[in-house]
């Protein structure tokens, strides 16, 4: 069956919401209007104002009742307009959802998984554009994900709400409209990476909104005789060191795509693991392509000359190859 990725979400939120009366919805736009990117379009109606729940324009507000939610025995989904929005609750994320299992000594757990949009690429300028993921999963305590197909959009939900801890669930606001079958495999976990394209030259390893990118420069390779392999990070933190590794391994030589700015990136804690651990694998030196140190542009041409393209990536992973 084929679905779109905002379509996957909602059917993850319905299932949610029907399986279990402690799960509910909050956030800016979430009831009546439907969300900001449409993914709770309807729910309202089927599940009533107590369960999906329009609140102020005070992120700190309501991500602290997120989580004082779940605290108290329910099991919340907030919904952030956009990851910079994040920012304002970032005391409620870092100092008290993600401490409070290590301070309470495991005697308290805070089940609640926040849901943000993330990533540039639509013409909203820098204050909805950009990717923060990276600094979310420098943070002990939390778990991060972000899923790039249709398959993960669907499964990862109820995972991680069956998670004691609290999770981050990044959406690439790029793959809202991306369609694509929906197997009829389960995600089973919210742990490891995938191999998305079999290959032996080179590793090319991204996240997000970055895959259809990757995915499509190692078609651009394949055209020119060099055989990629993509990885599909899927999970931020923990990182799955074991699948990069492998793939590093064998391909000996890594491009890491990356939306974050180059400087501090996801990219560059990747590439030190490597470093650290396959350096000897290695026959070149590890590259990135990232985003450019620029707050995102509003101009069309500006914002896709910032941002990690197909062309970029290749040109990356050739210059490895001394091509």
């Amino acid at each position: 069956m084929k679905m779109s990725y905002r379509e996957a979400l909602r059917e993850a939120l319905r299932e949610a919401m029907s399986a279990d009366s402690r799960v509910f919805l909050m956030g800016e736009d979430v009831g009546r209007y439907g969300g900001s990117y449409a993914v709770s379009k309807g729910l309202l109606d089927e599940f009533g104002p107590d369960r999906i729940r329009d609140t102020p324009l005070s992120e700190l507000g309501f991500v602290g009742a997120g989580i004082g939610a779940a605290l108290g025995g329910m099991r919340p989904i907030v919904e952030v307009m956009t990851v910079n929005f994040s920012l304002l609750a970032l005391d409620q994320i870092v100092n008290t959802a993600a401490l409070y299992r290590h301070m309470s000594a495991g005697q308290f757990s805070v089940p609640v998984v926040i849901r943000m949009a993330s990533g540039a690429g639509r013409q909203i300028a820098a204050q909805h554009s950009h990717s923060f993921e990276n600094w979310y999963a420098s943070i002990p305590g939390l778990t991060v994900l972000a899923p790039a197909t249709v398959d993960d959009a669907r499964g990862m939900l109820g995972l991680a709400l069956a998670d004691p801890d609290p999770v981050l669930i990044f959406e690439h606001a790029q793959l809202y409209n991306l369609e694509e079958e929906l197997s009829a495999d389960k995600v089973s976990e919210i742990r490891s990476a995938r191999v998305r394209r079999a290959g032996s030259t080179v590793s090319l390893i991204t996240y997000g909104g970055s895959l259809p990118k990757t995915m499509a420069a190692a078609e651009m390779l394949a055209e020119e005789g060099i055989d990629a392999e993509v990885i599909d990070l899927r999970v931020l933190r923990p990182l799955d060191e074991a699948t990069i590794l492998a793939s590093v391994r064998k391909c000996r030589r890594a491009v890491v795509i990356d939306e974050c700015w180059r400087s501090g990136s996801l990219a560059g804690e990747i590439m030190a693991r490597i470093a650290e651990q396959a350096f000897y694998d290695l026959d070149a030196p590890l590259a990135r392509v990232c985003s450019e140190e620029v707050p995102m542009p509003y101009a069309r041409h500006l914002e896709e000359a910032a941002l990690p393209q197909p062309a970029k990536i290749v040109a990356a992973a050739k210059a490895m190859l001394g091509k």
